[in-house]
């Protein structure tokens, strides 16, 4: 029985800030932000968006009737949570409207979270194959103003349909996984933003691509040139770029090639979003299976998640005959649409984001047009709006 990713759809914000005009505001020269870190527009989240809201909004127009009365387990990989206890796939699978014999759970380990909840839920899938399982990355990537990791910001999320003779890609079930003591990036319950060390992170990110890679590629006997493209998560392009230039001595020049042009339309969607922590490797997939006209069914894809801390999985995926069905096809043309912001109206934005207090707060919707929005907080508790109840 195959089993894997029926469907993926994304959301993010109606906004976004020009990187190269950023660049200028930071003294920078803009090709340090273009192609130093591969970077072309990052999303910017406004204050009536969240990981709840952002994942609902993701999720809500791939469901049909069907899938939300066949969808017993949702699980939300996030690094933005909005409680210490409750979980936002709670909040998700409410305002989701999915049956209330739902098991809803979030998961946490920096970027990597989305992916344990697939191996999660193809297990749950291949004991219940008549059942669904909703899976979404969610983020927001904040690491403050004027700083270093300020470029690799972003925000959105993923959503993912796992079943049963899935229409996208029918997932292996062998994996290779690494994990240590890492601390190349953290966040303490105190801080509102990620704290990191860069050039640490960087290398960490390489030194377990090319660990669980060459694992894989031994304890399943896979000669890696049978791997049509490999994808990766994309904190920013560049980092990608650098992992997939490390396994190129393993094949020859006309693989290295296809590789390479293979790589480029992964990351044509994450160049004009940024980073979103959990959803940036399948944000990468879902570029790669939108963008490259040179795909086939059958098509063997490498997958490389990571999360720093430090946790890395590679696993492979195939792709079905009837792929492109399955995918969030006017994902391009949203991203088009969006409003490009000033560099003072991001960072007023960015300022304007629900405080961590017991207060009340009013969050304005006005001028956001998504269904699912955050309004503010009331008695110490978030409240959500779904304009379409």
């Amino acid at each position: 029985m195959k089993v894997g990713i029926d469907k993926l759809h994304f959301a993010t914000s109606h906004l976004y800030v020009d990187m190269a005009e950023l660049a200028v505001a930071r003294q920078a020269e803009p090709d340090k932000y273009l192609i130093g870190i591969g970077q072309s527009k990052m999303a910017v989240i406004p204050p009536s968006q969240d990981a709840v809201t952002l994942a609902a909004n993701a999720a809500a127009p791939m469901l049909t009737a069907e899938d939300i009365a066949a969808i017993d387990l949702v699980v939300v990989g996030t690094e933005s949570g909005i409680d210490n206890s409750k979980a936002s796939a709670i909040y998700v699978a409410e305002l989701l409207g999915l049956n209330r014999r739902v098991r809803t759970i979030e998961m946490k380990e920096a970027c990597y979270a989305a992916t344990a909840g697939i191996q999660l839920a193809q297990d749950h899938i291949r004991i219940h194959p008549d059942k669904k399982a909703l899976v979404i990355g969610s983020d927001v990537a904040r690491y403050g103003l004027n700083t270093p990791g300020e470029p690799t910001q972003g925000g959105g999320a993923v959503a993912m349909l796992i079943s049963a003779d899935p229409q996208v890609l029918a997932l292996g079930t062998t994996t290779s996984l690494l994990s240590a003591d890492v601390m190349d990036f953290w966040r303490p319950l105190y801080h509102t933003e990620a704290l990191v060390d860069g050039k640490y992170s960087s290398n960490i990110y390489i030194d377990y691509f090319q660990d669980v890679f060459k694992d894989y590629l031994k304890t399943t006997h896979t000669r890696p040139e049978t791997m049509t493209a490999l994808v990766f998560h994309l904190p920013y392009t560049k980092m990608g770029l650098k992992a997939l230039r490390s396994a190129l001595p393993l094949v020859d020049d006309d693989q290295q090639k296809r590789w390479l042009a293979h790589f480029e339309h992964a990351r044509q969607l994450n160049r004009q979003v940024g980073n979103l922590y959990t959803g940036s490797l399948y944000l990468s997939l879902l570029s790669q299976l939108l963008t490259d006209p040179q795909l086939q069914p059958g098509d063997q894809l490498g997958l490389f998640s990571y999360g720093s801390g430090a946790e890395g999985e590679f696993y492979t995926g195939e792709l079905q005959p009837d792929y492109q069905l399955g995918l969030d096809a006017g994902l391009p043309q949203r991203l088009a649409r969006r409003r490009r912001v000033s560099v003072a109206e991001y960072e007023t934005l960015f300022n304007q984001q629900l405080q961590w207090q017991a207060e009340d707060q009013v969050v304005s919707v006005a001028d956001d047009p998504h269904r699912f929005v955050l309004t503010g907080q009331k008695a110490e508790q978030r409240q959500y709006l779904d304009r379409e109840a």
